[in-house]
Formats: C-alpha cells, structure tokens, sequence
C-alpha cells in the first residue's frame, strides 16, 4: 500500500525536521478504534503533519477535482483518501466517512471546509457534526500553530479534551444537534488557538529578553 511505503520513507524524514512539540492532551493521539481528528487549516501540509504526528493510519477526504486522472486518482486513494463535493452535500462521501469509523478506523477532517490564509480559525461546516451525529466515534481537537510552517521551525500541535455527540446532547435546550456540536467544535479550537499562541509569545519574549532583543 502507498501510504505505508510513504509512511516508512517519509514520515520519519519529517519528524526530524518539524520535530512536533505536541502540548495538551497527548493521549488522545493513541485512541484506540474509530475516532475523529480535526483540526484548523491553513497549509497544505497540514494532513501531512497530522500523519506525523499521530500513530495512526489517518483516512481523509479531499475535494474531487483532485482525483481528475487515473493517476491521480489510483495515488490519492492508495494514500487513504477519498472525494468529495464540496459544492453539495456528498452524501456518498458522508456514508464512506461513516463506514471507516464504524470499522474502528481514524478520520482526519478540517472542519473549516478549506484553507484559511488569514490566520484566523474560519467558521466550521457542518459536515463533521453531521458525520459526529451519527456515530459513537469521540472528536479529537487539534490546533496546528501557522508559525510551524515559517521556515524550518518545530511543529507546534495543541490536543484538546474529546468531545462526543452524547456528551453535547445531554447539554442541549432546545438545539438541534449538529448546530450544537458544530459550535462547541468551533468553540474548543479557538481556545486551543488562544491558548497556544499565548505561550508561543510568552516563549518568543523571553528569549528576546534574554539575547538584549526585547
């Protein structure tokens, strides 16, 4: 399988180089069965710095126009991923999500739908609530600091508190689920965001400080 043999070549050549400083709940990485990874997005390489650094054989799904070609196609897919069409509700694509994580496997999604160059945490889709709702497979948050991509910097990743589609239902007044699922998402990223940037400043202060840059 391509992504084993891209695994066993590569991944390891990464973790050299990024050499990932995982902060927060580093346990959630090793759930075991069907689970759920998100996290913000702003590189194309995020997928790939989510496959670093977790040891697992991450599933994801991508927009369909980059599966146009037999090759590209046969590549993409032996790399665990699979389309979708991000200008409707791909239902087919939604049911194959599902599947994966019935069958215990990881799926890595970004829940704000594409690449945010702002900086910011975009609004989340719903799509990952969607697929959360139904199912029992627990969300693992991961904030990806943009700083890691500035030259050859250490890859900086925040793991949060999981969260399930039971926990945020017992909390519901009135709310439809995936809106309310789709919200705390949003909710646990942005503090992950605010969190981890805070202690990257703290740490870039006090090494001004101590080299007489401050």
């Amino acid at each position: 399988m391509l992504f084993v043999l891209a695994v066993i070549l590569f991944k390891w050549i990464l973790f050299l180089i990024h050499r990932p400083k995982i902060l927060g709940k580093k346990e959630n990485l090793k759930l075991k069965g069907g689970v759920i990874f998100i996290a913000n997005h702003q590189n194309y390489l995020d997928p790939v710095m989510l496959v670093v650094a977790i040891p697992r054989m991450i599933h994801f799904m991508a927009k369909k126009e980059l599966f146009e070609g037999r090759v590209k196609n046969a590549v993409f897919r032996s790399l665990l991923v699979f389309p979708v069409n991000r200008k409707t509700a791909d239902i087919k694509a939604l049911k194959q999500a599902l599947a994966l994580l019935e069958e215990g496997k990881a799926f890595g999604i970004f829940p704000e739908g594409r690449r945010c160059v702002t900086g910011e945490i975009d609004d989340f889709e719903k799509g990952t609530a969607f697929i959360a709702a139904k199912c029992t497979a627990p969300i693992v948050p991961i904030y990806i600091s943009p700083s890691s991509y500035k030259g050859i910097r250490r890859l900086v990743m925040n793991v949060g508190e999981t969260i399930t589609a039971d926990e945020v239902k017992q909390r519901l007044l009135g709310r439809k689920l995936v809106d309310a699922l789709t919200e705390r998402m949003q909710t646990d990223m942005e503090k992950l965001c605010e969190e981890t940037e805070a202690m990257l400043q703290q740490k870039k202060t006090r090494k001004e400080k101590r080299t007489g840059y401050a």
